[in-house]
């Protein structure tokens, strides 16, 4: 039986298997699919996510093209934000295609001792006796492990079975697409949020001179008998900016979106489980720290399981709950802008007010970017507790990937 096993192997659960593997835990990580795979998102990786791959030494070979920030875009008003800085030295964000970064940390699990993947196996249910989650059931069979953490996304299937789901608040949709633009030509090292009604446009730089445009949008906002990709050209040509962008680029990938864009749970914990990044709850993405917070929190539950293990106290149920308190103790600030940001989307006049005290106060303009980017004083403490040590751990008699 493994410590952990892990269903999805996507940023949160690939990241959380790298963490605890080099700490010498036996860890079993399941996917569905094949890589690289396509995903709809805005693939902008905030400064504290970036933070954790420097942590793991994968920042270099996840790469990117460099943002400083956002630039709120409402008519003719812009407000520009920079990141704060830490330590004197400016924050920074990165841009990279989601298939790639995917692909990468999944390949960085697979190369890391105690770590055994599998891709092409789903999980169908969790495994529960006694009330508590005792391993996983992949094609038809069972995997037992001391711990189980669901990292199978928003739509999740472990959750789902174990009935965690909780009511959706509001349904938005979400779709991108991929350009390049021409040789002699670079994307801007900016996010670039261009503000229309009832949906926002978010532009992204990327390597190799591409940019993704990702839109947002209310449902009910995509215009009546519209295709969604004449609803998303519509949306971009009708800001003058972005449409000058366009114009010239060649679009390199195939309009994909996702919907609702928000997932909620009853609870992230239970005996035996721990739902981790969008399986625990999704929030919409019109804050742009998704990537970043998957990378996050999977850092600090590998604290805690680490602690927990050393400390005797792996099957004493009370560490999860305080991990949970922990989490969302983080997440706080960057949900409370997320629900003040929606509530603005829903009232033109005041978003345009909002995008010009921004543009007149940058200082909190770029507090703001801190929260979302994951740089506050209080998340940078995180994880706290003893020292971490992120150097390889070998178990080579345990070890389930030994030859």
């Amino acid at each position: 039986m493994v410590d952990v096993a892990i269903a999805g192997g996507g940023i949160a659960g690939s990241t959380l298997a790298i963490f605890l593997g080099r700490q010498g835990l036996l860890v079993e990580l399941f996917e569905r699919g094949e890589f690289p795979k396509e995903k709809a998102c805005g693939e902008g990786l905030m400064p504290g996510g970036i933070a954790v791959l420097q942590r793991l030494g994968l920042a270099e070979a996840v790469g990117g093209a460099p943002f400083h920030g956002v630039r709120y875009h409402f008519g003719r008003v812009v407000a520009e934000g920079r990141f704060p800085r830490i330590a004197h030295v400016p924050a920074t964000g990165y841009g990279q295609r989601r298939s790639y970064l995917d692909e990468t940390l999944f390949q960085a699990a697979a190369a890391t001792p105690n770590v055994k993947v599998h891709t092409g196996s789903p999980v169908s249910a969790p495994l529960v006796e006694n009330g508590r989650v005792v391993g996983l059931v992949v094609n038809g069979q069972p995997h037992r492990a001391s711990l189980v953490v669901a990292a199978d996304g928003s739509h999740s299937l472990v959750r789902h079975t174990l009935a965690l789901d909780a009511p959706i608040r509001r349904k938005r949709f979400g779709m991108r697409a991929h350009f390049r633009l021409p040789p002699g030509k670079d994307p801007a090292a900016w996010v670039d949020v261009f503000v229309g009604s009832g949906h926002e446009l978010y532009v992204t730089p990327l390597p190799n001179r591409e940019f993704v445009v990702a839109a947002l949008a209310d449902v009910q906002a995509q215009p009546h008998g519209h295709s969604p990709e004449r609803a998303f050209r519509r949306w971009s040509l009708a800001q003058p900016e972005l449409a000058a962008r366009l114009d010239g680029a060649q679009q390199v990938s195939e309009l994909i979106g996702a919907s609702p864009l928000e997932r909620r749970a009853r609870a992230g914990v239970a005996p035996g489980l721990v739902l981790l990044g969008d399986a625990a709850g999704s929030t919409d993405p019109i804050t742009g720290g998704g990537m970043a917070q998957a990378l996050m929190t999977s850092e600090l539950l590998a604290r805690y399981i680490s602690s927990a293990r050393a400390a005797a106290q792996f099957s004493d149920p009370a560490w999860l709950w305080k991990f949970d308190r922990d989490r969302r103790a983080m997440l706080r600030n960057y949900r409370a802008v997320t629900r003040m940001t929606l509530w603005l989307a829903d009232h033109h006049r005041l978003a345009y007010a909002a995008v010009i005290s921004l543009r007149l106060w940058p200082a909190l303009f770029s507090h703001l970017l801190g929260i979302c980017g994951g740089v506050t004083p209080w998340q940078r403490a995180i994880p706290r507790g003893p020292a971490w040590d992120h150097r390889p751990q070998r178990r080579p008699d345990r070890r389930p990937n030994a030859p």
